[in-house]
């Protein structure tokens, strides 16, 4: 009976998916495993790495029928000859910023990439720097001239160097409140938000014109899942946000505002906590609505052009500024109804005049039946 070894395994950030490097006697294998809480909504990813033994001139169709990682056959291979075991101590996992995709390397060089738009597709997809041609097991790596994620592992390599150095965080930080501090005046209060995790993350909270704001800085720092995926070419304009509240001070207090207001820090860690994404018409519910309302509608669309800005650049990547306001318990149900709800509410919220600004207003649907 042939039996695997994990010899490394490491979790994403908030650890939602896990990559494991797994060997036997015949073979070595990189996986990428749902966590428990994902398992019935995502598959397990695998990529072939090598055989340990000389490669079959034909398809491995008894380890498959026995349920053991096959051998790749000859026709596939960089090399026939067996390959040696991997040494853990040279592995290296490294996610992507997305947290749904991860490169594998070994001793500095690439070994291996599972791409993170391919958990959203029943395909498998992956591929090893031992293998020259595409099979069902993986694909050729090729060269960073030659393969796009194969550039792409190199970038994100020395974009987790450069945030391990510390020294990042501060520009950041200094860009976005300078941006917001443009708009809006001094940050009065600052609220760090990432829980001592990564990446850094706060809210700046100000007061401007008889309006109480509260801004996220960090968001943006990572793309989030499933943009890819969804919107391919059109990615970059969709898949890095920054999330804002506006509060009417003449209806909430400051310590009311700032209560709601924290809906933000749990609604910015939602993207990879949920390997999901937020766009415009999405809903979020939270136990911090006003009374009379039990979620929050995210949306660009909605604001005035007080809310309409441009944010800083990261990595080359204009984010959004998508602001959250509440909505009825009625509106979300109308927005749940169909797959442009969302949107559909934004446009009857802008007939009504309503913007991103939170004040009383009327409920724009009808109670359901």
């Amino acid at each position: 009976m042939t039996y695997s070894h994990r010899i490394a395994e490491v979790a994403n950030q908030q650890n939602t998916l896990i990559a494991t490097v797994e060997q036997d006697e015949r073979t070595a294998y990189f996986y990428i495993w749902p966590a428990e809480a994902f398992r019935g909504q995502y598959a397990v990813r695998g990529c072939w790495l090598r055989n340990l033994l000389p490669a079959p001139a034909q398809e491995d169709n008894d380890a498959l029928e026995q349920g053991v990682p096959p051998l790749l056959s000859a026709a596939f291979c960089r090399t026939l000859e067996a390959e040696p075991p991997l040494d853990s101590a040279g592995l290296q996992v490294l996610w992507e910023p997305t947290d749904d995709g991860a490169a594998l390397w070994y001793q500095g060089q690439l070994l291996a990439v599972i791409p993170g738009w391919s958990l959203y597709q029943n395909k498998q997809v992956s591929f090893s720097a031992s293998c020259i041609k595409e099979n069902r097991l993986t694909a050729p790596l090729g060269s960073a001239s030659t393969n796009e994620h194969y550039a792409q592992a190199e970038k994100f390599r020395h974009f987790w160097r450069d945030w391990h150095d510390g020294h990042l965080w501060p520009l950041v930080e200094h860009e976005f409140l300078s941006c917001y501090q443009q708009q809006y005046g001094e940050s009065l209060k600052y609220y760090s938000i990432d829980q001592s995790g990564w990446p850094p993350m706060a809210i700046s909270q100000h007061y401007h014109d008889g309006i109480w704001y509260f801004l996220t800085l960090g968001m943006s720092t990572r793309a989030m899942p499933w943009v890819d995926h969804l919107y391919a070419d059109l990615a970059p304009q969709h898949r890095r946000i920054e999330l804002g509240m506006a509060i009417d001070a003449q209806v909430m207090s400051e310590e009311n505002a700032v209560q709601m207001a924290s809906a933000l820090a749990s609604f910015a860690h939602f993207p990879w906590a949920q390997l999901n994404w937020l766009g415009e018409g999405h809903l979020l519910s939270s136990d911090v609505a006003p009374v009379g309302f039990d979620a929050f509608l995210i949306s660009g669309e909605l604001a005035s052009s007080s809310g309409q800005f441009l944010l800083p650049k990261r990595d080359g990547e204009r984010p959004r500024l998508l602001w959250t306001t509440p909505v009825t318990p009625a509106e979300r149900e109308f927005a749940a109804a169909s797959s442009s709800g969302g949107t559909e509410l934004v446009a009857l919220l802008r007939e009504q005049a309503c913007d991103h600004i939170f004040r009383p207003r009327q409920q724009v649907v009808a109670e359901p039946v």
